[in-house]
């Protein structure tokens, strides 16, 4: 199924279709990106904050990271794809529920799809909001939300703040659920065991996150598990800067320009990144 590039709501329809069985969404980080994962065969594409941060020199963390540049980042991958694109919307970008609303309203006047919400602070002392509030904060955008058709998913990162207690983890997703996120997401979950307990403990779709160190499951063992999304989060940005650092470690250390050989001809990329979405 494909939609017109001007039609965010079909893009929105097509996108919680895909829920009903496992797909995977890839986290691109530009325009270019996305035009060069587009015609590979996936459904959809996200956006990553990661992925951003690091190409603007960046740490992901909210605090550097402006709402309005993670909006206009988002903006440019949106007009790069036909595809539905869900956005990495970091914590809101601010505590209060309004804030969180105000973020899904600039995420729905772009052409969105989707996008998600963390229960992060930043503040190691307290590194995720209090249940109740986190809880009144996905109530806000999914309010926003429902009216658009956008699909809000609600992250519980407890898990990459320190928390180790998947209880703690489920109770979040199930309040986020009840609060009216459509997709739930934990990222860092590891092992299928725990992504299986954590998709039969709820009643919404589940996002696993692959690309994290240790987590090597392949797309059939996490549908067995219960997922109905994988995502990549900033690992192949990582993987992209990983190669550019060892092709320059080669040239520096040894003298040795064999990186070449495995690059993209600049004519393939040339034709991707030429724009006949119109035709």
């Amino acid at each position: 199924m494909t939609t017109h590039p001007d039609d965010p709501a079909g893009k929105r329809a097509q996108f919680r279709k895909l829920h009903d069985r496992i797909f995977v969404m890839p986290n691109v980080w530009d325009a270019g990106s996305a035009r060069i994962l587009a015609p590979m065969g996936f459904s959809a594409l996200a956006t990553t904050s990661a992925g951003y941060a690091y190409s603007a020199g960046l740490q992901d963390l909210a605090r550097l990271i402006t709402r309005e540049a993670i909006i206009e980042n988002a903006r440019a991958i949106v007009a790069a794809t036909d595809l539905p694109v869900s956005a990495d919307l970091q914590n809101g970008f601010g505590p209060a529920p309004e804030d969180c609303a105000e973020t899904i309203r600039q995420a729905i006047a772009i052409g969105l799809a989707g996008g998600s919400i963390e229960d992060v602070t930043e503040d190691a002392a307290a590194p995720v909001f209090e249940i109740g509030l986190a809880a009144d904060r996905v109530r806000a955008a999914a309010e926003v939300a429902k009216g658009a058709g956008f699909v809000l998913t609600a992250r519980a990162d407890g898990l990459l703040w320190g928390q180790t207690e998947l209880a703690d983890i489920i109770a979040r997703l199930q309040a986020y659920a009840e609060a009216g996120a459509d997709v739930l997401f934990a990222p860092g979950l590891t092992d299928a065991d725990a992504i299986r307990r954590v998709c039969a403990s709820v009643d919404k779709p589940v996002n696993v996150l692959m690309g994290l160190s240790g987590a090597a499951l392949r797309i059939d063992e996490l549908a067995a598990a219960g997922a109905r999304r994988i995502s990549t989060g900033g690992s192949l940005m990582r993987a992209a800067m990983g190669e550019l650092q060892r092709a320059a470690a080669a040239i520096r250390g040894q003298g040795d320009f064999s990186y070449a050989a495995r690059a993209m001809p600049g004519a393939a990329i040339d034709a991707l990144m030429s724009d006949r979405r119109g035709d």
